[in-house]
């Protein structure tokens, strides 16, 4: 069983940042697949970002709404993976999750929310105009 937690969500205004993080159990984390997702209510748990172990490395993707703006990235050492989130907008505003799966998925499958094992909690993220 893998635990995962997120915190840093917040309060912030439009234009400013905010790092989440994302820690996961696990003596193997070092090659879990880790994602990002959000949620409003009454909405479907919309894919943010993700990061994937290959041989060669590990591989990200974004949503389109987000790229350029959010990163994602890990600390092995520390079994967490951060979402570094700038130029915020109000339409960021939503439950920030996150995921996490001890089989190296494809890039592909790692944006859809059914691949992943285990979830946190979610932390909230405002943005105010």
């Amino acid at each position: 069983q893998v635990q995962v937690v997120e915190s840093g969500g917040g309060l912030v205004q439009a234009g400013g940042s905010l790092r989440l993080s994302c820690a996961a159990s696990g003596r193997t984390f070092s090659s879990y697949t880790m994602g990002w997702f959000r949620q409003n209510p009454g909405t479907k748990r919309e894919f943010v970002a993700t990061m994937t172990i290959r041989w060669s490395g590990s591989n990200t993707d974004y949503a389109d709404s987000v790229k350029g703006r959010f990163t994602i990235s890990r600390d092995n050492g520390k079994n967490t993976v951060y979402l570094q989130m700038n130029s915020l907008k109000p339409e960021d505003t939503a439950v920030y999750y996150c995921a996490a799966d001890a089989r190296a998925l494809g890039i592909r499958s790692a944006t859809i929310p059914e691949s992943y094992g285990y979830w946190g909690q979610g932390t909230q993220v405002t943005v105010s105009s």
